[in-house]
């Protein structure tokens, strides 16, 4: 599809192609494109929405105009930008932002019904009282995580010990999906994945990635270092001939 026909977010104002996952798939109803988490999240539409399968929605078009409009009085406290359909749930609250902002604003969206957000003041927090241990990295880049919890370092609730970043453990929830999802160090489920989408963590509804998607070649070997500075001498591209 080229860029002149390419569909865009009628909330978000992002195209199609340039959507992240958390946004989820783009929707039309009736006539109007929008993402789905665009929607579920804009105030006041989930409650008028009804679910029409497995990861649909459908929408009254009156409330979708309602949500459109009101959104263009708002402006978003990240950008500065108008269109903001996104507003604080905490009481007497009026910090609107858009999805896309959500992260950079360090806001907390919560990806289940009843689909509530919160800015950075209001958001909720990790309920653990621990800091981590000098060169601590994070369990799935490898890369440190700070001196101490944050919106972008977070902790395992059950075993205290995982460290990991939030964009990590996000893209790494959505290859798991829901059902293979768990602490990356100790494998506790249940107490991790409630805490983790309360904390803004997508978790799609979906089998792993390595079940759906095609599987590498067995004899492929990775011979690129992905660290975000490589030490290598020799570069990137360098491997040994063995080991």
């Amino acid at each position: 599809m080229s860029a002149s026909t390419e569909r865009v977010c009628v909330l978000c104002g992002r195209a199609e192609s340039s959507s992240l996952s958390i946004y989820g798939p783009m929707m039309d109803t009736h006539g109007i494109c929008g993402h789905t988490y665009c929607l579920l999240l804009a105030d006041g539409l989930f409650e008028h929405g009804t679910e029409t399968g497995l990861a649909r929605w459908d929408f009254p078009i009156e409330n979708i105009q309602s949500v459109i409009e009101e959104a263009a009085q708002k402006r978003c406290f990240v950008c500065s930008e108008s269109g903001a359909s996104i507003t604080c749930r905490e009481s007497g609250c009026d910090r609107s932002f858009h999805l896309p902002c959500a992260m950079e604003g360090e806001c907390i969206t919560q990806f289940f019904p009843p689909f509530r957000s919160f800015c950075r003041e209001h958001r909720p927090e990790l309920a653990v009282e621990v800091a981590p241990g000098d060169n601590t990295s994070c369990l799935i880049c490898m890369e440190p995580v700070g001196d101490r919890l944050s919106y972008s370092t977070m902790v395992c609730p059950a075993c205290r010990n995982a460290w990991f970043h939030r964009s990590c453990i996000q893209e790494n929830a959505i290859h798991a999906g829901i059902m293979s999802f768990m602490c990356p160090a100790c494998r506790e489920r249940d107490v991790f994945v409630v805490e983790m989408l309360v904390m803004g963590i997508l978790v799609p509804l979906s089998l792993p990635s390595w079940i759906t998607d095609d599987p590498p070649e067995l004899e492929e070997r990775h011979s690129r270092c992905d660290a975000r500075e490589c030490l290598c001498p020799g570069g990137r591209e360098q491997v040994e001939e063995e080991g």
